[in-house]
């Protein structure tokens, strides 16, 4: 894999463009002391449709915030067509010239879906004073040209996951820009709104837009892409024409030649004449989950892993009673659990620690000790009274099995480092002496020392009895898992024992 594929004209395969879309050149960015991109050279024709992979934190995200004018490069440059980016500060500019299309919408739910698509240019003769029957007249037309019939004064909140992809990408070319970045398009779509929104891409670019298009649907950018663009660690280890790189090529860029060693030891597989601690039967959710079935042993942990939009979260959310099936049960030592109801769940024994501890778990203003400790309130006393006396004694015992550092209970959570924050979080899920500790991406933002800690912490409670569910997409937490069901589209496809290859997994989790 050559990574002059793309950008040299004389060798065979390459794509003969000589205007390049967008080109970065020895491209590196530190955040303090980490450095997160390295030396990133990479070339982008006009035209092209190049596809940007890696896995999780392989510097994509860091990347697109520099092609974007989020971010300014700690050093290197970047150019489009030939030209210097603009200042950082001159939105209209960068507006003009690349946008991106991300994920998490950007529409604003509150306006309309005119308003929302004419953003920047309500008026779009130029004149000071906007004529909005005129404003929604020209929005009307351009939902028509896209296929769309949508009431332009309609509410933005009311659209589809495809209507709001496609306002945004309208939205995006009305301001100028023709190179588009699209990061992960297709992960809320269902299949037929997928080759959709690939006709929209394939009939732009033969209008001379250039994409982007960042998926960990490998299957996808073969369908829909010219050439790849592959990073790892923050570095550009590949860049072909994908007709230059199969599959299994592809794949391993992205894992590494040591991917098929695993990171660390995994848990012992369960006994067989170990008890059954949960089990999940036939659990469906509309759009997301459909007919899982699976069992966790006493003392075992198992990973559930898939690609964002696969229904391993949710699914992690169904057991912990944050959202309601349509069908299926879940059984905690032969008990239904109730469900949706988090708080029977907790009281059935189900530990559940979310992904996003700053949206979904931290109380950042109270103290370590009120944090640590909510999962047992009502242990402390009686009629919502709280004896501090015995809450600090909780936290103090807690903190020191955890190795919390911080000055004191007392100190706001919100104070602390990462790792010390998700210890609390952990800790939190544990105090309720739980039979299924359900941890979702248990060390995501964390340092590597704390990744460390927090898996001692785990396998010291699976050793205690506890059964333990990672629900994750990183390699290094799945590693420590005896088994690894693989979710893809919401199914369980594949399951793989302690010692699989890397690659494999990999290459199941895309859906290969």
């Amino acid at each position: 894999m050559n990574a002059t594929a793309v950008a040299d004209p004389h060798r065979e395969g390459a794509i003969d463009r000589p205007v390049l879309a967008a080109s970065t050149h020895n491209l590196c960015k530190s955040f303090g002391s980490v450095r997160v991109l390295k030396d990133v050279s990479l070339q982008v024709p006009t035209g092209d449709s190049r596809a940007l992979v890696g896995r999780n934190g392989a510097g994509k995200s860091t990347l697109v915030a520099l092609l974007t004018g989020l971010h300014e490069p700690t050093s290197g440059t970047v150019e489009f067509a030939g030209r210097p980016a603009p200042p950082l500060n001159d939105r209209n500019a960068w507006r003009e010239t690349i946008a991106c299309v991300y994920q998490r919408w950007t529409i604003i739910p509150t306006l309309s879906v005119g308003e929302n698509l004419l953003l920047n240019r309500q008026n779009p003769k130029g004149s000071e004073w906007i004529n909005w029957r005129r404003s929604f007249d020209y929005a009307a037309d351009v939902l028509r040209s896209w296929g769309l019939d949508v009431n332009p004064t309609m509410p933005a909140w009311r659209l589809t996951v495809e209507q709001r992809q496609i306002v945004e990408i309208g939205r995006a070319l009305l301001q100028g820009s023709r190179l588009l970045v699209l990061d992960e398009p297709t992960a809320e779509l269902e299949r037929r709104e997928v080759s959709r929104l690939f006709d929209r891409i394939k009939a732009l670019q033969e209008s001379g837009i250039t994409f982007m298009y960042i998926s960990h649907h490998l299957e996808e950018i073969y369908e829909i892409c010219q050439s790849v663009s592959v990073m790892r660690d923050g570095e550009l280890v590949a860049d072909s024409l994908l007709k230059d790189m199969p599959k299994a090529s592809l794949v391993e860029a992205m894992v590494g030649a040591s991917g098929t060693a695993l990171r660390r030891t995994s848990a012992p597989p369960a006994s067989e004449s170990s008890p059954i601690t949960a089990s999940i039967e036939d659990v469906s959710l509309a759009g997301k989950i459909e007919s899982v079935s699976f069992s966790i042993r006493r003392g075992e942990c198992l990973g559930i892993t898939g690609l964002a939009g696969s229904g391993k979260d949710e699914l992690g959310e169904v057991i912990a009673g944050l959202l309601t099936p349509d069908a299926g049960v879940v059984h905690l030592d032969g008990q239904p659990v109730p469900r949706g109801d988090p708080t029977g769940a907790r009281r059935c024994g189900v530990g559940f620690v979310p992904r996003d501890r700053h949206e979904e778990g931290l109380l950042p203003q109270l103290s370590i000790a009120e944090n640590i400790t909510v999962s047992i309130n009502d242990t402390f006393g009686w009629a919502g009274f709280i004896s501090p006396r015995k809450q600090a004694d909780a936290a103090r015992q807690l903190m020191e099995s955890l190795g919390v550092v911080a000055s004191s209970q007392s100190q706001p959570i919100g104070e602390l480092s990462g790792g010390n924050q998700q210890k609390g979080m952990v800790g939190r899920a544990l105090a309720t002496k739980p039979k299924l500790l359900v941890l979702a991406s248990p060390t995501q933002g964390v340092d590597i020392a704390s990744k460390g800690a927090l898996f001692s912490i785990v396998e010291k409670a699976r050793a205690r009895g506890t059964s333990v569910l990672v629900i994750s997409d990183d390699l290094d937490e799945l590693a420590i898992c005896s088994r690894v069901h693989v979710l893809f589209r919401g199914r369980l496809t594949h399951t793989f024992d302690a010692g699989y290859d890397e690659h494999k997994l990999v290459a199941a989790i895309e859906g290969l």
